[in-house]
């Protein structure tokens, strides 16, 4: 501090109240992640938070040391390859509780916009597609250590097509061609071989998982889960039979934003069985409604131990 300046943080408040989180969010930063091999880094704009909690005896935060503790994390990630950006979050958190003496927990967030290479399903058209991936870390100060939690994430957008309307089609039909004098070993073969029309969505599906800070969770397989949990995937670019070839897909595996909640947790658990029983995964389907103005939303947040029980428990 500069002398003759008074450090009015330091002093105490006219309302003498703890307070959970002081600090900074929307703070937009450039983050390198390096990659085995010879591949080049990806490179990442990240919109970070980071937070720590106040006592009731200090009247502020310094928040400069939260810019502090960052600079000091994204310098050396330069020179010391990163591979994991919740360890990045997680050093972040735990050099605020270093420079935060008061504080007894703290907590980094990011937030990232990641393109996906794609190759479109019948032309293998190369092409991008943004996906948001997501990291967070909580340190909380002991009387001998800091421990630290860590959230891992995505959230990716798909299709998905509505099963419900396309049973009522079916059954109209089934009545239009039954009309026509078409048998129904007929009618059936028809309706097997083409799939019937449906209102469709684009549907925005998010896994978030965490952790202890010694367990490893690659955000690559969280990413491919949420892919496979919807009716089709989308692309940036589609030639006419791309086009009929992924309209067709959605049509074949109709589901509604509860499905794509249930299936996405199946594949969590069958994806990740090393995963403790106690790590918190939270999923989440939104659909921005083609027919409607609403949207249709779905949750689960659960220990995966729990998951594991109910699905034990479901299989026929």
């Amino acid at each position: 501090m500069t002398a003759g300046l008074p450090d009015v943080q330091a002093c105490t408040p006219d309302i003498r109240i703890n307070l959970t989180r002081v600090g900074v969010k929307n703070v937009k930063k450039l983050v390198e992640v390096a990659r085995s091999g010879s591949k080049r880094p990806i490179i990442l704009i990240s919109d970070f938070h980071l937070f720590v909690d106040l006592p009731s005896d200090m009247k502020g935060a310094n928040l400069s040391r939260n810019f502090e503790a960052m600079y000091e994390v994204l310098e050396e990630a330069i020179s010391t390859p990163t591979y994991e950006v919740e360890e990045l979050c997680c050093e972040v958190a735990k050099r605020l509780l270093m420079l935060h003496e008061y504080a007894t927990t703290a907590e980094v967030g990011m937030k990232s916009e990641y393109m996906l290479k794609r190759k479109t399903p019948i032309m293998n058209i190369q092409c991008q597609e943004p996906t948001i991936i997501l990291a967070e870390a909580r340190a909380y100060r002991g009387t001998s250590n800091i421990r630290i939690r860590k959230i891992v994430g995505a959230e990716v957008v798909g299709i998905t097509t509505c099963p419900c309307a396309q049973e009522l089609l079916k059954e109209r039909a089934v009545e239009a061609l039954e009309a026509k004098g078409l048998s129904h070993e007929y009618i059936e073969l028809l309706l097997n071989a083409i799939p019937m029309p449906t209102h469709n969505q684009r549907g925005k599906g998010i896994i978030k998982i965490e952790v202890d800070n010694k367990v490893k969770i690659p955000i690559e397989k969280i990413i491919k889960i949420i892919e496979r949990s919807m009716s089709a995937k989308t692309y940036e670019i589609l030639k006419r039979r791309d086009e009929a070839e992924v309209v067709e897909l959605a049509h074949k595996k109709p589901m509604f934003v509860e499905d794509c909640v249930r299936e996405m947790a199946k594949r969590v658990v069958e994806t990740f069985p090393e995963l403790p029983d106690d790590a918190i995964v939270t999923i989440k389907q939104i659909n921005e409604e083609s027919i409607h103005q609403h949207d249709a939303v779905a949750e689960r947040v659960a220990v995966i131990g729990d998951l594991r029980r109910e699905l034990k428990a479901g299989v026929a």
